[in-house]
């Protein structure tokens, strides 16, 4: 784990941001499913502003890396 925080490692940062930021987004979506379900009466209302910024972060980082990888 230490290795990440090297200057010189193999460990691709943008991928690790891009994965957490996917895991965030989808317990995100199902918890705001499931809390939709149990307290507004079966209706379903997304908060859209928060799942839609972490989307941009996670194509934004999976965008950038691969980009790089292509530039190799």
């Amino acid at each position: 784990m230490w290795k990440l925080f090297q200057d010189k490692n193999e460990i691709n940062e943008k991928n690790i941001i891009g994965f957490a930021s996917f895991i965030v987004m989808t317990l995100f979506a199902v918890a705001d499913l499931v809390t939709s379900i149990i307290y507004v009466d079966g209706g379903l209302e997304i908060n859209e502003v928060i799942y839609n910024s972490f989307v941009w972060v996670t194509l934004g980082c999976f965008g950038i890396s691969a980009f790089e990888k292509t530039k190799k």
